[in-house]
């Protein structure tokens, strides 16, 4: 099949709303950038998955190069670099699932607003989602209470067994062993975020700090936030992480659990932590899927209705 996924009366109101994303940042004074798509270094994250390719130009040799999962890394250099605040919309690449919610291939909006610490930009976001999905101002909860009141468990104190018995009371199975952040995610991703942002956008805040490798400590707690309208994640906050010490570390410790689950260690990105140890100025960001945002906007149930060339047919 040659034809577009998407209808062209729905690709041509998905440019009607970049516009118009483009606009809520242009009043803000957030400029837009570009930063590159292809990296040395990836994302060690053991819940991402980067593709890959190798280049041969006769400067380089044969080097291998990342497709990035996020333009974070680079959006990060350019801060510590004295950009200010900073936006991008920009294709990234994610070897995942495909699906009516997934796409390996997708477009990402990232921003970072210096001197924000994660609430006001979480009122930022509640902003743009009344301005592109029409959505009443948005509601708050923490992840501990989200748990306490769903799964009535409570997730920063729970042991992995107590975490495991709470999956098996809901039927939830799995033919592999699982981490205490896996049980956790199991959790979310099957009983609760289905129930999520029925009537209007919820914003999960406050993460176990064993799920927030880029996002400042405050306590017991990670200083990040995610983005739910419809049962759908759309977007992934952090007020930002800039000692460059703790970054390293916590890089090599996912790199060390990559390890433990056989999957492929990706180089740490030098320069990345050279521009923290430079100075990264206090600021807060978030990526948002485009795509998913588009698709609520349209009242569509599937990416591929609202993509030019979706994973399906590309």
């Amino acid at each position: 099949m040659w034809k577009p996924t998407a209808t062209i009366e729905h690709l041509k109101k998905r440019a009607l709303i970049m516009a118009k994303i483009r606009e809520f940042f242009a009043v803000r004074g957030v400029w837009e950038v570009e930063t590159p798509l292809l990296a040395p270094g990836g994302i060690t994250d053991p819940c991402l998955h980067s593709a890959s390719t190798i280049l041969s130009a006769p400067s380089l040799g044969k080097k291998t190069f990342y497709f990035q999962t996020s333009p974070e890394f680079h959006m990060k250099r350019l801060l510590a670099a004295g950009s200010g605040s900073i936006y991008q919309i920009s294709k990234v690449c994610r070897d995942e699932e495909l699906g009516k919610l997934h796409n390996p291939e997708f477009t990402m909006l990232e921003w970072y607003r210096v001197g924000f610490d994660y609430w006001q930009l979480m009122d930022e976001v509640d902003e743009l989602l009344q301005a592109i999905l029409l959505t009443p101002k948005a509601d708050k909860i923490s992840y501990q209470d989200l748990f306490i009141q769903y799964c009535d468990v409570d997730p920063l104190k729970a042991s992995i067994d107590e975490l495991k018995q709470t999956a098996t009371r809901f039927d939830l199975e799995t033919h592999f062993e699982l981490t205490r952040d896996g049980w956790m995610q199991l959790l979310l991703s099957h009983i609760i975020e289905p129930q999520l942002g029925k009537t209007q956008p919820l914003i999960l805040y406050d993460y176990p700090p064993s799920q927030a490798a880029l996002a400042r400590l405050r306590g017991d707690v990670a200083e990040r936030f995610e983005v739910y309208f419809h049962g759908i994640e759309l977007g992934n906050g952090f007020h930002e992480l800039t000692d460059a010490k703790l970054q390293r570390q916590r890089f090599k410790e996912e790199n060390a659990e990559r390890a433990a689950l056989q999957l492929p260690i990706i180089p740490i990105d030098e320069k990345f932590l050279g521009a923290l140890e430079h100075g990264l100025p206090d600021s807060s960001g978030i990526a948002i899927g485009i795509d998913r945002l588009i698709m609520l906007a349209l009242k569509q149930e599937s990416l591929a209705d609202v993509m030019s060339f979706s994973g399906l047919q590309a």
